[in-house]
């Protein structure tokens, strides 16, 4: 079930961090501009989920999208993730699996919607035991049919994911990780998830990596294929397997990263892009 639900998941999802009170404005501008792929979090440190909802309804009773045409995703973040100054999602005393329950049930409140395409663990939690427990727990809420894909965040051990892929009765779905030139764009994580069936979706796809957006195959790609460098760089992840998030908040770079899903001629197998990943593979 989940290959098939991952299909539904646009080339590249619109990420609403940090963005405080533009969030519905900049949601808004983002799905009317083409993404069809919300990312948020019940984490009010950084995310305003709840304006998110706010964005969706305006959305849908508007007529500009309905829900079937939307990927929306949010992720549990516990507690060394929350800013326990705010109100929080949940209640700090309760279980792990209560925590996660009261937090789910919040996101589905804020958003405005019967069921979530994804939910995301934002870390693994400090042991095996409580990432499993709470993994778990995401498995009852999908059977309970409010949840349809299962993933999780910021994990970097190439063993620690290969034993929660092997410990999951509901297939891991997505990781979404740093992709960036300070931990080697995580090709170890990126081959696993490709191996597994797993969509690897991509954070500081441009911020984590200048020297990237001014490498000469980067130009040389953007010249051929008339496209920005950013542009190149979204289409080659997409490209190599990869689901980049963008959070830009400028109406000409949310353009700019919605239109490099229309650049079709910029392929893994083009000798430019072979070269590249070369270099971005070595040590």
């Amino acid at each position: 079930m989940t290959s098939k639900l991952l299909k539904r998941m646009p080339a590249i999802i619109y990420g609403t961090a940090w963005k405080k009170e533009r969030t519905t404005d900049l949601v808004m501008v983002a799905v009317r501009e083409g993404f069809r792929g919300i990312d948020t979090a019940c984490q009010p440190k950084h995310y305003r989920e709840d304006l998110v909802g706010v964005a969706l309804r305006n959305l849908f009773d508007e007529g500009i999208v309905n829900r079937d045409d939307m990927w929306i995703q949010t992720k549990f973040t516990p507690l060394d993730g929350q800013d326990i100054s705010q109100p929080l999602p949940y209640d700090p005393k309760a279980s792990l699996d209560e925590q996660i329950r009261q937090s789910l049930d919040k996101s589905i409140r804020n958003l405005g919607v019967d069921y979530l395409d994804s939910v995301i663990l934002h870390s693994p939690l400090p042991t095996k035991e409580e990432t499993l427990l709470a993994y778990r727990t995401l498995e009852e809420l999908a059977d309970q049919g409010k949840v349809r894909t299962l993933g999780i965040s910021n994990i970097y051990d190439p063993t620690l994911l290969q034993w929660l892929i092997n410990e999951a009765r509901i297939k891991v779905g997505v990781v979404q990780n740093r992709w960036y030139e300070g931990n080697g764009w995580d090709w170890p994580i990126v081959d696993m998830c490709l191996a597994n069936d797993i969509r690897y979706q991509s954070f500081w796809t441009l911020t984590g990596s200048p020297t990237l957006i001014a490498h000469r195959r980067i130009y040389k790609i953007r010249r051929k294929y008339v496209c920005t460098p950013e542009q190149a760089i979204y289409k080659l992840a997409q490209a190599w397997g990869i689901t980049p998030l963008c959070g830009a908040t400028s109406l000409g770079h949310i353009q700019e990263a919605i239109n490099s899903t229309e650049i079709h001629h910029i392929k893994a197998d083009i000798p430019k892009a072979i070269e590249l990943q070369q270099m971005m593979r070595r040590p």
